[in-house]
Protein backbone atom coordinates (compact mmCIF):
# COMPACT_ATOMS: atom_id res chain seq x y z
CA UNK A 1 0.00 0.00 0.00
CA UNK A 2 1.30 3.41 -0.74
CA UNK A 3 1.02 6.40 0.90
CA UNK A 4 -1.69 7.56 -0.55
CA UNK A 5 -3.54 4.79 -0.26
CA UNK A 6 -2.58 4.56 3.86
CA UNK A 7 -3.62 8.05 4.11
CA UNK A 8 -7.05 7.13 2.61
CA UNK A 9 -7.48 4.00 4.75
CA UNK A 10 -6.90 5.93 7.82
CA UNK A 11 -9.40 8.66 6.71
CA UNK A 12 -11.57 5.54 6.46
CA UNK A 13 -11.16 4.19 9.47
CA UNK A 14 -11.92 7.13 11.37
CA UNK A 15 -15.26 7.66 8.82
CA UNK A 16 -16.49 4.41 9.88
CA UNK A 17 -15.22 4.08 13.79
CA UNK A 18 -17.19 7.56 14.11
CA UNK A 19 -20.28 5.72 12.84
CA UNK A 20 -19.94 2.40 14.42
CA UNK A 21 -19.83 4.29 17.60
CA UNK A 22 -22.88 6.97 16.72
CA UNK A 23 -20.19 9.97 16.72
CA UNK A 24 -22.03 12.00 14.94
CA UNK A 25 -19.64 14.97 15.35
CA UNK A 26 -16.74 13.16 14.12
CA UNK A 27 -18.68 11.02 11.59
CA UNK A 28 -20.25 14.10 9.73
CA UNK A 29 -16.32 15.83 10.15
CA UNK A 30 -15.06 12.98 7.85
CA UNK A 31 -17.28 14.42 4.94
CA UNK A 32 -16.53 17.87 3.17
CA UNK A 33 -19.71 20.58 3.10
CA UNK A 34 -20.57 19.71 -0.61
CA UNK A 35 -20.29 15.66 -0.52
CA UNK A 36 -23.55 14.33 -1.69
CA UNK A 37 -25.05 11.23 -0.93
CA UNK A 38 -26.96 7.89 -2.45
CA UNK A 39 -28.86 5.34 -0.30
CA UNK A 40 -30.92 2.08 -1.05
CA UNK A 41 -33.31 2.95 1.30
CA UNK A 42 -33.82 6.70 0.69
CA UNK A 43 -35.83 7.58 -2.25
CA UNK A 44 -33.59 10.58 -2.72
CA UNK A 45 -30.33 12.05 -3.85
CA UNK A 46 -28.62 14.16 -0.52
CA UNK A 47 -27.41 17.36 -2.11
CA UNK A 48 -24.89 17.81 0.76
CA UNK A 49 -23.87 17.05 4.46
CA UNK A 50 -26.50 19.62 5.96
CA UNK A 51 -29.16 17.43 4.24
CA UNK A 52 -27.84 14.01 5.19
CA UNK A 53 -26.93 15.38 8.61
CA UNK A 54 -30.79 16.65 8.61
CA UNK A 55 -32.03 13.42 7.85
CA UNK A 56 -30.04 11.80 10.32
CA UNK A 57 -31.58 13.29 13.01
CA UNK A 58 -34.82 12.65 11.83
CA UNK A 59 -34.53 9.45 12.19
CA UNK A 60 -33.07 9.92 15.35
CA UNK A 61 -36.34 11.75 16.69
CA UNK A 62 -38.73 9.85 14.57
CA UNK A 63 -37.12 6.37 14.58
CA UNK A 64 -35.08 6.26 17.83
CA UNK A 65 -32.20 5.38 15.53
CA UNK A 66 -28.56 4.64 16.86
CA UNK A 67 -25.69 2.99 15.87
CA UNK A 68 -24.69 0.09 17.65
CA UNK A 69 -21.28 -0.28 15.73
CA UNK A 70 -20.04 -1.07 12.25
CA UNK A 71 -17.65 -3.48 10.72
CA UNK A 72 -15.49 -3.20 7.67
CA UNK A 73 -14.20 -5.72 5.25
CA UNK A 74 -13.63 -6.92 1.75
CA UNK A 75 -11.94 -3.19 1.48
CA UNK A 76 -10.54 -2.20 -1.65
CA UNK A 77 -8.70 1.74 -2.19
CA UNK A 78 -7.95 3.42 -5.39
CA UNK A 79 -6.12 6.59 -6.00
CA UNK A 80 -6.24 8.69 -8.85
CA UNK A 81 -4.27 12.12 -8.24
CA UNK A 82 -6.03 14.28 -5.60
CA UNK A 83 -9.04 11.64 -5.63
CA UNK A 84 -9.78 8.63 -4.31
CA UNK A 85 -12.39 5.70 -4.40
CA UNK A 86 -12.81 3.16 -1.16
CA UNK A 87 -14.98 -0.09 -1.14
CA UNK A 88 -16.01 -2.09 1.18
CA UNK A 89 -18.37 -4.30 2.83
CA UNK A 90 -20.10 -3.03 6.08
CA UNK A 91 -21.99 -4.63 8.84
CA UNK A 92 -24.24 -2.43 10.60
CA UNK A 93 -26.02 -3.13 14.06
CA UNK A 94 -28.32 -0.58 14.43
CA UNK A 95 -31.70 0.56 16.44
CA UNK A 96 -34.88 1.31 15.19
CA UNK A 97 -38.16 2.10 17.45
CA UNK A 98 -36.55 -0.21 20.19
CA UNK A 99 -35.74 -2.98 17.88
CA UNK A 100 -31.70 -4.07 16.88
CA UNK A 101 -31.10 -4.47 13.09
CA UNK A 102 -28.30 -5.68 11.72
CA UNK A 103 -27.98 -5.22 7.58
CA UNK A 104 -25.43 -5.92 5.41
CA UNK A 105 -24.36 -3.54 3.16
CA UNK A 106 -21.54 -2.42 0.34
CA UNK A 107 -20.70 0.85 0.12
CA UNK A 108 -18.20 3.26 -2.16
CA UNK A 109 -16.84 6.42 -0.64
CA UNK A 110 -15.26 8.65 -2.87
CA UNK A 111 -12.20 10.65 -1.20
CA UNK A 112 -10.70 13.76 -2.27
CA UNK A 113 -7.13 15.56 -1.07
CA UNK A 114 -8.28 18.56 0.89
CA UNK A 115 -5.78 20.72 2.42
CA UNK A 116 -3.03 17.85 3.16
CA UNK A 117 -5.98 15.75 4.22
CA UNK A 118 -8.85 13.60 2.71
CA UNK A 119 -12.22 13.98 2.85
CA UNK A 120 -15.38 12.31 1.96
CA UNK A 121 -17.26 13.70 -1.03
CA UNK A 122 -19.64 11.08 -1.97
CA UNK A 123 -21.01 8.06 -0.51
CA UNK A 124 -23.29 5.38 -2.28
CA UNK A 125 -24.53 2.56 0.15
CA UNK A 126 -26.42 -0.05 -1.48
CA UNK A 127 -28.41 -3.63 -0.42
CA UNK A 128 -25.50 -6.80 -0.12
CA UNK A 129 -26.91 -9.15 -3.00
CA UNK A 130 -28.51 -12.29 -1.24
CA UNK A 131 -28.20 -10.31 2.35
Amino acid sequence: MDQDQTAVAGAADRLVAAFGRHDTDAYFAAFAPDATFIFHNHPEVLANRAAYRALWQDWESSLGFRVLDCKSSARDIKVYGDTAIFTHRVETRAMFGGEAVTSHERETIVFRRDGGQWLAVHEHLSALPGA
